[in-house]
């Protein structure tokens, strides 16, 4: 689909075009609508991020709690894999290119693909994306579900500060005040259920940073690298992965995957190829988002999408009991997240 237009369209820019120029400017960069801050890529971009988490959520649920799968780490290690072959397979047979101005037929190295300097360029990402997995599992071990979803709701405010002291970036008081409205809507939804654990805040608020740091790192390399996201799926994956695959190794997982009941039952595989498949999306969607817009929009298009995730999850899979304050809290977030799009697309 990515490759039937001509070779000079194949490649999917990431790069974010110049801000400041007034207008659609030099870069013809057509807007979402007249008077519009955001273009329609950023929106297309934000869009597709939240439809491929949403989708994604559903069948790695179905996997790891209809299907009993016992570990999450190999479903990852398997998107990983998945991803770096497709990468591959486009890269040899020039569907695609891993920077905004490579030339189809230029391969720096015939191993990583790009140049090891390139690589070596985007090692604090790698290392931002194990600690950002890391954290994310120990924190959802650690503490019940709606004091997670509670706490990890306010991802926007730690990656918020992260691109502050990291980029300088500033915010107008219209995109605070939507940002505040979704932190109170969490701790609202999660007020029946925050019962304070020490342990369980230090670990959610970790991986609150971790997962800052790791998007303020994708908007920072993606725009110093020279790297599309292509080229930063790629470089993530190869560093990556071989860590992913010792450590799961080592935790045993591997072993409990191969003894898996229904390793070869043909509804597991189809709910595996498609989550490998959406998680290949997902994460090019990531990288574009973050890129095209930044690391707040992508934050705030992960609270959005939980908002759809629960909403289709208890229609699909149930088990989630009415409370008001829940009801209440979800609402607010959305109205807050709703305003927060509204703030960007205007430019405010």
């Amino acid at each position: 689909m990515m490759a039937s237009n001509s070779t000079k369209n194949t490649m999917l820019p990431v790069v974010d075009p110049p801000r400041g120029g007034g207008g659609g400017g030099g870069g013809g960069e057509e807007k979402v609508f007249k008077g519009a801050a955001m273009t329609k890529r950023g929106a297309y971009a934000a869009v597709s991020y939240m439809s491929c988490a949403v989708l994604l959520v559903l069948f790695n649920k179905a996997a790891l709690s209809s299907f009993n799968f016992p570990s999450a780490n190999v479903i990852t290690l398997l998107q990983m894999i998945c991803s770096c072959s497709l990468l591959y397979v486009m890269r040899r047979r020039k569907v695609i290119a891993f920077t905004g101005s490579d030339s189809m037929n230029a391969i720096d190295n015939a191993i990583t693909l790009i140049p090891t300097k390139t690589l070596i360029h985007t090692l604090p990402l790698a290392f931002a994306y194990l600690l950002y997995m890391l954290a994310t599992m120990a924190a959802v071990r650690g503490v019940n579900v709606p004091m997670y979803t509670t706490l990890r709701r306010t991802t926007v405010v730690f990656t918020m500060v992260v691109e502050y002291f990291l980029a300088g970036q500033k915010y107008t008081s219209s995109i605070i005040g939507s940002v505040a409205l979704i932190v109170i809507g969490a701790f609202i939804a999660g007020a029946r259920d925050l019962s304070f654990d020490t342990y369980g805040y230090s670990v959610v608020f970790l991986a609150n940073i971790t997962t800052a740091i790791y998007l303020a790192t994708i908007a920072r390399i993606g725009k110093t690298s020279g790297l599309n996201s292509f080229g930063l799926m790629w470089c993530n994956g190869i560093v990556c992965g071989p860590i992913l695959l010792l450590w799961t190794y080592i935790q045993g997982d591997l072993e409990m995957t191969m003894n898996f009941p229904y390793l070869f039952s043909p509804g597991f595989l189809v709910v595996m190829l498609m989550s490998c498949i959406l998680a290949f999306f997902l994460n090019y969607s990531i990288f574009l988002n973050t890129t095209l817009n930044s690391a707040v929009t992508q934050t705030i298009c992960g609270n959005l999408k939980d908002l759809f995730t629960i909403g289709l999850g208890w229609i699909i899979f149930g088990g989630l009991p009415f409370d008001i304050f829940n009801v209440i809290g979800q609402l607010l977030g959305f109205f807050g997240s709703g305003l927060y799009a509204y703030y960007k697309l205007m430019g405010k």
